[in-house]
């Protein structure tokens, strides 16, 4: 198996003018991850004082994002808190499910596997997040759930494109 690497005009035009079903769900995971982006952001922001308040975006009494996200499990990994991790965290999403042209399940079947790899790990590591919340304040945060809605749609718009790869060409229809 040979892997195709496209020149950047290539991957610019099929990136940006492509049409298909894999791209679609591409272009979706990316927005996702963008829309967890801006989530770990106003977290991130509030955990280091940018902003003073935090106000929950889901109504009930289960949720308090202001305590969840200033406790001490919030604070507990490499000495800084976890929302600029989270920031990061969904920039490398972004990044695995924009990697590679039109083709890429075809052309570097790697591509699409590590990108729904990524979007699994990120759904496992909210889900685990949210135990822990609920564990160590019996409250959760609002803005943290939503990323994990947003990581688990991600994992299963990246699923088709990574198991065509994993199918390999014999599974595709000549075109």
């Amino acid at each position: 198996m040979s892997i195709e690497l496209l020149s950047p005009p290539q991957l610019s035009d099929e990136l940006r003018n492509g049409t298909s079903p894999e791209l679609t769900r591409r272009r979706i995971g990316i927005g996702l991850s963008l829309g967890g982006a801006f989530v770990a952001a106003a977290v991130a922001a509030y955990q280091t004082g940018l902003s003073k308040r935090l106000p929950d975006i889901l109504p009930g009494k289960v949720w308090d994002a202001e305590k969840v996200d200033a406790s001490d499990y919030a604070y507990s990994n490499l000495q800084q808190p976890d929302g600029p991790m989270m920031l990061v965290n969904y920039g490398l999403t972004a990044m695995a499910i924009a990697a590679g042209g039109k083709d890429r399940a075809e052309q570097n079947p790697a591509l699409p596997v590590v990108a729904a790899a990524k979007a699994a790990g990120d759904f496992a590591l909210c889900s685990a997040m949210a135990v822990k919340e609920w564990q160590e304040n019996k409250k959760l945060c609002s803005w943290c759930q939503v990323a994990t809605v947003i990581s688990a749609t991600t994992l299963a718009v990246s699923l088709p494109e990574a198991i065509k790869a994993l199918r390999g060409p014999s599974s595709r229809p000549a075109h």
